[in-house]
């Protein structure tokens, strides 16, 4: 019989390593655990860390030691509770102890293994394997701009590009430079000469002093006041800039026929496909759009908390979007990408239109477009517009949200990673 008390503290990150190990290991496990947890939080918190429990069965591995054998005791240094010879009490409910809150009359049980991961972990498991369809292909099918960029100054080029004021910065450095000696000596030249005139000096040496004076202040007068080798122009270099950009449009009905459970269900799946693009991509831009009877352009804040209602006119969203997609997002220059959710109701006349939008005026220039229906009832005239155009276009994807827990396995299946 031994008694171990280990009770040492692990610095932070100390088992970092193991613990990527461990994460690996199981993951599958661990990322049953996250997509069941997605469906029971709130909005507020689906982007925090969780608590993950693993059955004990699932984490066992074959081990093989040589036991000691007798009695011993054993306390490990940093112990501050226990002393020699003290024993353990057995848990509560007998010799297997049995999970939390789970009892057996057959006398076994089975404990749970769990611990937490950080947010970071959370989000890398919740987003694992995803990615926006057809990206990489639009990317490769893209041209290469080159842009022109300030580079300095050059002592080349046209004269549309010099720059006056470092020109004539080198003209006063040059003529300073070449004049400051022979400006010198013509003053040492004036006082020699004053001198002389005081003494009575011979007139052939005065005549000396005047002649190299003169070949100084001629040689001053000859330096040029500016200098092919002052001019200086504006540099500019061609850089490489990839043409490819992304933009996401999130187009939600609220009108009154949507209820507060169905407009949740909505911001949940928003929230994960903001969350999404936020942590997997870099420069992808997001347009929210909510509709009723008219659609508007609104922030990331209101979007998800505003509480405008109305009627239903699907049609004013696709119009809007289309109009957004002419003024800023031209489709030879961006990746456009929409997800509309919706609970199908709409005015009989108004989804005939919403096809024929979809059909000319965006299926033709977008990327992927995800419609999701938030419903538990039977599909109304605008699923049955939409199917149609399923059929003739590939990259338009439908799906059906019945109950929360439907929201992320919706979620993964309409962004999957594709085959190669």
């Amino acid at each position: 019989m031994a008694h171990f008390i280990d009770r040492r503290l692990n610095g932070k990150n100390k088992s970092a390593v193991n613990r990527q190990r461990f994460l690996h290991r199981y993951k599958e496990q661990i990322k049953k655990a996250v997509s069941d947890a997605v469906s029971k939080r709130s909005i507020q918190d689906i982007d925090q860390g969780e608590h993950i429990s693993i059955p004990s069965r699932d984490i066992t591995e074959p081990v093989f030691h040589q036991g000691k054998g007798g009695h011993r005791e054993i306390v490990h240094p940093g112990n501050d509770r226990f002393v020699p010879g003290e024993h353990i009490d057995r848990p509560a409910g007998g010799s297997s102890g049995g999970g939390p809150g789970e009892a057996s009359n057959s006398g076994e049980g089975e404990d749970e293994f769990v611990f937490d991961i950080s947010k970071d972990e959370y989000l890398d498991m919740l987003f694992d394997d995803l990615e926006l369809p057809n990206l990489e292909q639009n990317q490769v099918n893209q041209l290469i701009e080159l842009k022109s960029h300030r580079a300095g100054y050059t002592a080349n080029g046209v004269p549309a590009n010099i720059n006056i004021v470092r020109s004539l910065q080198n003209s006063l450095a040059r003529r300073m430079a070449l004049q400051a000696g022979k400006k010198r000596r013509l003053a040492e030249l004036e006082a020699e000469l004053e001198l002389q005139r005081a003494e009575g000096a011979a007139d052939a040496i005065l005549l000396l002093i005047e002649q190299e004076m003169a070949e100084l202040r001629r040689r001053i007068d000859a330096i040029p006041f500016i200098d092919t080798f002052d001019l200086r122009f504006n540099n500019f270099v061609k850089r490489p800039e990839p043409s490819s950009q992304a933009v996401m449009f999130c187009l939600m009905d609220v009108s009154g026929s949507m209820d507060q459970a169905t407009k949740e269900m909505a911001k949940r799946f928003y929230i994960l496909l903001y969350l999404f693009l936020t942590r997997s991509y870099k420069n992808v831009e997001v347009v929210f759009i909510r509709h009723h009877t008219q659609a508007k352009e609104v922030d990331e804040h209101d979007f998800f908390y505003s509480q405008e209602t109305g009627g239903t006119i699907v049609s004013s969203a696709l119009k809007l979007m289309v109009e957004i997609m002419q003024a800023r997002y031209p489709a030879g220059e961006w990746n456009i990408y929409a997800a509309q959710a919706s609970d199908g109701d709409n005015w009989a006349d108004d989804s005939p239109l919403c096809k024929e939008l979809l059909s000319q005026q965006i299926l033709p220039w977008v990327r992927y477009f995800s419609y999701i229906e938030i419903t538990g009832r039977a599909h109304q005239s605008l699923w049955y517009q939409y199917e149609t155009l399923a059929k003739s276009f590939p990259h338009f994807a439908m799906e059906n949200i019945r109950t929360v827990e439907d929201i992320y396995p919706v979620f993964r299946e309409l962004f999957k990673k594709q085959a190669a």
